[in-house]
């Protein structure tokens, strides 16, 4: 019997893919691990501090992987911890999708490719409606890190490289949990549309702002915070997806000022690393 671990990180936002398919986001250091086990019998219990995972997700993930003849002749334990926050717009769902497929390929399919492995976790979710788009850009970002520029409706990846690594994420995440709606986010599909064809250009502190003045000021954030943090020294700053967490990209000195304007407002303030590393899986 087998038992392996997979580690997949967070990302935040630069464009926001729900108006046109079209997404960019950056890797972060928050983490995912999924530990795998297999042994006799057969069914997917799922292990995890976490109540407001998808249970659903997580097993449409398996089935992805998992071939039917194999699901009837292993019991398979999942046990997840995880550091992103769920239901905030950090990609909690992408990470955890892609380390159940990723561990799970490992024991039982191991000939699948990156972008296999990836592609169950963007289907997994469209299935079990944990995202409209299958968030394909937030996928990319958490499983190979770094800057990835994507069409979501073609599962394209268009652009990738390693961002910076003096540079942090410093995080807001609200006390008041409301999102705006999101299906707003069309009105201003343009915009969207600048703002991807800017990341394109690899001008990805530009593009993350638009889209934060842009998205704040339909989900029901206030787009003077978004300013504030750019007239404080943020490279860029935005929503991350449907928010409401806001992300702010900073080099580490300016870390203090950033966190003034996060103070001023009723949340917590999460601060991470930029993160270039891509998905690991090992067994125990």
């Amino acid at each position: 019997m087998a038992k392996v671990k997979a580690t997949v990180h967070g990302a935040v936002s630069l464009v926001s893919a729900i108006a046109n398919k079209k997404g960019a986001t950056l890797g972060i250091s928050l983490k995912v691990e999924a530990i795998v086990e297999t042994s006799e019998g057969k069914g997917i219990t799922i292990q995890s501090e976490n109540k407001n995972l998808s249970s659903r997700l997580i097993n449409k993930t398996i089935e992805k992987i998992v071939t039917k003849k194999d699901l009837e002749k292993n019991k398979i334990t999942i046990t997840l911890t995880s550091e992103i926050p769920t239901g905030y717009g950090l990609k909690s769902s992408s990470a955890i999708s892609s380390a159940v497929a990723l561990a799970c390929s490992k024991i039982f399919n191991p000939k699948l490719t990156d972008h296999q492995i990836l592609l169950a976790g963007v289907e997994a979710s469209i299935e079990s409606k944990v995202s409209i788009t299958g968030a394909y850009d937030d996928a990319c970002s958490c499983y190979y890190g770094g800057f990835n520029v994507t069409n979501n409706e073609k599962r394209e990846r268009l652009h990738f490289e390693k961002a910076p690594t003096n540079l942090i994420a410093v995080i807001f995440i609200p006390k008041n949990r409301k999102r705006g709606n999101i299906k707003k986010l069309k009105i201003l599909s343009t915009i969207f549309n600048n703002a991807w064809e800017l990341a394109k250009e690899k001008k990805y502190w530009e593009s993350m702002t638009i889209n934060g003045l842009a998205t704040s000021s339909i989900l029901n954030s206030d787009p003077k915070i978004i300013v504030n943090l750019i007239e404080k020294g943020a490279l860029g700053a935005s929503v991350s997806g449907n928010g409401p967490s806001i992300a702010a990209i900073v080099k580490k000195e300016n870390e203090v000022n950033i966190k003034k304007i996060f103070e001023t407002l009723e949340g917590n303030i999460i601060v991470s690393k930029i993160n270039n590393m891509k998905a690991e899986v090992h067994e125990l």
